[in-house]
């Protein structure tokens, strides 16, 4: 199995590195990433855990991107965990996530529900590499007992249009594309069937990106092939994961429950080749 869509407590899930690497051992997978929400803080971590466990790491990220003020994430795979350059533009990306965090709690305030910030925040203000979001302050709400899960907290108070919401300021897919391939990377749209804006896609191609995200958690087999079809009509590879966070939140299913078919990933595998080799510009390569 293939899972290329997973998060650690380095960003919004649950589970450590090396516990994320033991569970997708234990149910199968053999080619693991860890796409942290902008942050490469749990890559290490995970990377010693798979050479012991014998998971292939991909090293990657998913970056979060803005259109029309709705979240665009942009999923990386194969980049330079290292690279100064990408480093700099994710620690700019956590110190927005910081702030929107303090104004969501802020307006929890005026509603009656106070939050400690710096309480709620500890992770990422004791490690700067570590990415806060809102499943942070969904889980301070289900401890204080004003909601009873996180997906309550969200269609209660911090979901789009809920009275907590904070919309997020950053920079846009074009440029997140441009900080992936910097890194040496391949850029793939997550789970565009959560976008809903595939008016939006032969855009992104335009600018760059690489792939789709056909296999998720939150596309059924109808949206798989249809995300298929529009990948082969862009002229673009197709990724694949669980998007497992081991939170309610987001959906049941344990690491590999969504799998990227081996050819599929083959075809990322020769495209990182290509793109390591070749002096064209991105926006000209197609999978």
């Amino acid at each position: 199995m293939i899972d290329l869509h997973t998060h650690t407590t380095a960003s919004d899930g649950r589970c450590t590195p090396a516990e994320l690497v033991a569970r997708a051992a234990a149910a199968g997978v053999t080619v693991l990433s860890v796409t942290d929400h902008d942050t490469v803080a749990g890559y290490q971590a995970a990377s010693a855990a798979s050479s012991s466990a014998g998971v292939e790491l991909v090293p990657g990220i998913e970056i979060t991107a803005i259109v029309d003020g709705a979240d665009v994430h942009v999923l990386g795979y194969f980049i330079d965990v290292q690279s100064p350059r990408l480093l700099a533009f994710l620690a700019a990306q956590r110190r927005r996530r910081i702030d929107r965090v303090r104004q969501i709690i802020d307006r929890l305030a005026a509603h009656g529900i106070v939050l400690d910030s710096d309480a709620v925040l500890q992770p990422g203000l004791d490690d700067p590499g570590i990415a806060s979001g809102r499943p942070w302050i969904a889980r301070a709400l289900v401890a204080g007992g004003h909601v009873t899960d996180s997906n309550q907290a969200f269609d209660r108070w911090l979901g789009r249009g809920r009275p907590a919401f904070v919309s997020r300021l950053g920079v846009t897919p074009k440029e997140v594309i441009a900080r992936i391939h910097e890194a040496g990377g391949i850029a793939s749209l997550a789970h565009p069937g959560l976008v809903e804006h595939d008016e939006w896609l032969p855009g992104f191609a335009a600018d760059g990106l690489d792939a789709l995200e056909a296999y998720h958690s939150g596309h059924d087999s109808s949206a798989i092939d249809h995300y298929l079809s529009m990948a082969a009509r862009l002229g673009l590879c197709v990724t694949g994961g669980s998007d497992y966070h081991a939170d309610e939140a987001h959906g049941s299913g344990g690491p590999g429950s969504v799998s990227l078919p081996p050819a599929a990933y083959e075809k990322l595998v020769r495209l990182k080749a290509d793109t390591t080799n070749s002096d064209r510009p991105r926006s000209a390569w197609s999978g």
